[in-house]
C-alpha cells in the first residue's frame, strides 16, 4: 500500500483491525520518501471484505499496490517454494 505520512501505521492498523471479518492486522513500512510511505498489509480473518478494506485503506489517503497471496478454504496451505520461486 502507498499512503501519505499521516495518519501514522498505528491508526492505519487500528482501523483496519476493526473491519467486521478481521481478526489481526500487521502493518510493515518499507519505503519512505518526502511524501508517501510504502507499507505492506497483512490482514487475517475468518471473513475479510475486501471492499470494507479498500473503502478504509482511501478513506485515510492510500492505494492499493498489489495483492500478493490470498489464502481461501476449509484449511489453510502452507506455501512452499517450487521451481518459479
Amino acid at each position: 500500500m502507498l499512503k501519505p505520512h499521516q495518519p501514522n501505521i498505528i491508526e492505519y492498523a487500528y482501523i483496519l483491525g476493526s473491519i467486521k471479518g478481521v481478526d489481526g492486522a500487521n502493518l510493515s513500512l518499507y519505503e519512505v520518501d518526502q511524501e508517501t510511505e510504502n507499507v505492506k498489509i497483512t490482514l487475517e480473518g475468518s471473513d475479510i471484505n475486501f471492499k470494507d478494506v479498500e473503502k478504509a485503506i482511501q478513506e485515510l489517503g492510500g492505494s492499493i499496490h498489489s495483492i500478493d497471496l490470498v489464502a481461501t478454504g476449509q484449511r489453510l496451505i502452507e506455501d512452499v517454494g517450487t521451481l518459479m520461486d
